[in-house]
């Protein structure tokens, strides 16, 4: 490895395992990895801070093979009750099957709100049989008798739960046993009451859309007309017949729903609607009540998302004010993470990328900027939150590397900065109510999670899971080592790591796979543990693969220049990116040019798919898992946001969409779908498939029926990783 010409651009170098002199026998299978489970990290989960501040609740699974619901004590993690076990429950409920799946506290903690029998609807929504435990007197009571129900959540006074069903909201009274009805029009494929829509689920991250007023006494909801909105069609194979599954999926260009914000009034029965503007044809991506009594904030973004407004509804006057307005020559990203924080004073806290990272702002309750709380070339990744009393915020970012993840408190004047994490990797702080504790969560390249108490200044109080038995276990197997480095391509410097096999020799050739994403704010080469697909690739490393993955211009963690560098062009610059790095790294030694591979999955997909036609001269194969083929068949929130309409930026949806490239297809090329894929639909691999047959291409193809945009389920992700092992070996 000495003569490698990466190496000048090594950033850090880390193995997979500190203790590499201890005897590594077995070799790793994929058994171990998608059967065994052997590489699973434990967690603490369930975490619900209790309001004392002294102790918090949590799943547990029993020595006897039960599962319980702890009270803990936060300084000790000693066990102060048993809340609940599984086995009571289903004595209560006359049922043997029943499974606790979730569970959520009344704010005065003497009721939970537990779920069962939970199914799946989409990305983030669900339905499940809801129940309330009374932690008093021991009871249970269904909140909808025998029906499953989607979102529901106590109100803060602990005595009624909202909830949907039908597209309609719903109210249960828990002292009277009664509910009452809050919309009526709800109607599957036309309005949809409290619950977003498919592209708002999917794209801004929300499921439940209606919220409660902190005095309980209103209701403030998302209503969604999606009527005109074009249906997609996704047939069921199973039965006798298929059957039809039609359900609203906006594509670029076409229709979105028309949403509209209301707030009822519990005293009187009586809906108002809040003028968000005059033109429809606009996006509410977020909804909350202030600290202020009776004012509601909600976001507003126009159809391209380069203008961004906070709107401020008072619902005594039902009068509506813009107090802020962002708008951008690209988009105003809003992610996952962002969150708007209201103090209760009515200043708020929000995140920003206008100087060019995404940074920390306080706002007045006008709007009016107060300052900019940190700073620097550097991204914060989440706001966390705030401890009024002592004005410290909590937040995590990419100071120290794009590639980790670090905790720190700053105060809101933006002095007294202070790292709290110690441990090198990738961090997530789960703070208490009050702020006086956090649980940190740690992991990195060669550490499983290793999850802390901690108080606020950061001292560590106690281990809870250190994965010391995962570790031990790591070191019984054979494998490789991984190095993170950097990569030039069009004077730019691209982080990527490399992963080698366990018995490297740089005096032979070894083919090299390329893992690829590459959508817009997206990383993979981050220093965190790995999850089940990492591991398939410390497999195929020791059968004699050398893995290497680039996070190419467009991808998060690096400012907003970097990210925003792909506007109107998705597929170009990203793919420049990947063919320059396999280029770069077929000049080594020891890798033989003639056998470089690329795969991905989604976005992933549709870059290992370019790769491919695009440098037909540098890859000879891809697999391409549930990809976009044509950015046309992709929906309107995400496509638009980068590459504005189809009507606005023709050549930009065209130029780079695989399925018009499909006569540049010279290597062997894998498309892999799964029928039931809600999200990229199996309609993209089946026009690329027409285009391939049409330009007389030979390749290969496989579907999984009615397998969504993940395709897991039983034997499935066994029985993809094998297949896709067995094409490389053929055809890589």
């Amino acid at each position: 490895m000495k003569n490698s010409l990466i190496l000048k651009n090594w950033i850090i170098i880390l193995f997979l395992f500190a203790s590499t002199s201890y005897a590594q026998q077995k070799d790793l299978l994929l058994e171990d990895i998608f059967k065994n489970y052997t590489f699973n990290q434990k967690s603490v989960y369930g975490i619900n801070w209790m309001k004392d501040g002294k102790f918090y609740t949590t799943f547990a699974s029993l020595d006897n093979g039960d599962v319980a619901i702890l009270k803990k004590n936060i300084l000790s993690n000693e066990v102060v009750d048993t809340l609940v076990t599984n086995s009571e429950l289903a004595i209560f409920l006359s049922n043997p099957y029943f499974r606790i799946q979730d569970y959520s506290l009344s704010s005065q903690e003497n009721q939970m709100l537990i779920s069962s029998e939970t199914e799946s609807i989409y990305r983030r929504s669900s339905k499940s049989y809801y129940f309330i435990y009374d932690l008093s007197n021991n009871t249970i009571q269904p909140v909808s008798e025998n029906e499953k129900i989607s979102n529901a959540t106590f109100s803060p006074n602990g005595k009624m739960v909202a909830y949907t069903k039908g597209n309609n909201i719903f109210i249960y009274n828990i002292a009277t046993n009664n509910t009452s009805q809050v919309t009526n029009d709800g109607e599957w494929n036309k309005i949809i009451n409290g619950s977003s829509d498919w592209v708002y689920e999917e794209e801004f991250s929300i499921a439940k859309a209606f919220f409660w007023s902190p005095d309980s006494k209103k209701i403030s909801y998302f209503k969604f007309n999606e009527e005109d909105v074009p249906v997609y069609n996704m047939q069921k194979w199973q039965g006798l017949y298929p059957k039809d599954y039609k359900f609203k999926y906006p594509k670029a260009g076409e229709n979105n729903s028309i949403v509209t914000a209301h707030v009822f009034n519990l005293d009187n029965n009586k809906t108002s609607t809040i003028n968000t503007g005059s033109n429809p044809d606009i996006y509410l991506p977020r909804m909350q009540w202030t600290t202020q009594d009776g004012v509601l904030s909600i976001i507003k973004m126009n159809r391209l998302q380069n203008e961004l407004e906070i709107i401020h509804y008072n619902a005594v006057s039902e009068e509506t004010q813009t107090i802020l307005t962002e708008t951008s020559d690209t988009y105003v990203d809003l992610d996952f993470n962002d969150k708007l924080i209201y103090l209760q004073n009515g200043s708020f806290l929000r995140t920003s990328e206008k100087d060019g990272f995404k940074h920390i702002y306080l706002h007045a309750s006008n709007g009016e900027e107060l300052q900019q709380i940190t700073s620097g070339n550097w991204e914060v990744s989440s706001l966390i939150g705030i401890n009024e009393k002592s004005k410290t915020i909590y937040y995590t970012s990419r100071e120290e590397s794009p590639l980790e993840t670090t905790l720190y408190s700053i105060k809101t004047n933006g002095k007294s900065k202070k790292k709290l994490s110690t441990r090198k990797g990738s961090n997530r702080a789960n703070f208490s109510n009050d702020y006086k504790y956090y649980i940190n969560y740690n992991s990195a390249v060669d550490q499983p999670y290793y999850i802390t108490l901690h108080s606020s200044n950061g001292k560590m109080l106690k281990v809870l899971e250190d994965n010391k038995n995962l570790l031990s276990k790591l070191n019984d197997y054979k494998l490789g080592k991984k190095e993170f480095i950097k990569i030039k391509s069009d004077n730019e410097e691209l982080n990527a790591y490399v992963i080698y096999p366990y018995n490297f020799d740089e005096n032979a050739k070894y083919p090299v796979l390329m893992q690829v994403y590459g959508g817009p704010g997206s990383q993979l080469v981050v220093d965190s543990f790995g999850r089940t697909r990492d591991f398939w690739h410390y497999y195929l490393a020791n059968q004699g693969y050398i893995i290497v993955c680039v996070d190419n211009r467009g991808t998060g963690g690096r400012g907003r220049k970097f990210k925003h560098s792909t506007y109107k062009q998705l597929g170009k610059l990203e793919t420049e990116d990947q063919i320059n790095a396999a280029k770069e790294i077929s000049k080594l030694p020891y890798i033989d040019a003639d056998r470089i591979g690329i795969w991905g999955w989604s976005y992933g997909g549709y870059m290992s798919s370019l790769c491919l036609l695009k440098g037909n001269n540098v890859f000879k194969t891809a697999i391409a898992v549930a990809p976009v083929t044509n950015w046309r068949f992709y929906d309107t929130i995400y496509t638009e946001r980068y590459l504005q309409t189809p009507q606005d930026n023709p050549s930009g949806y065209d130029e780079y969409s695989p399925m018009f490239l499909a006569d540049r297809l010279k290597g062997n090329y894998f498309i892999i779908h799964g029928t039931g894929d809600d999200n990229v639909h199996f309609q993209n691999s089946v026009e690329m498939v027409n285009q391939l047959i049409k330009s007389d291409k030979q390749f290969n193809s496989f579907y999984y029926p009615d397998r969504d945009h993940s395709i897991r389920g039983g034997n499935t992700s066994m029985h993809l990783y094998q297949m896709m092992t067995d094409y490389l070996r053929n055809n890589l």
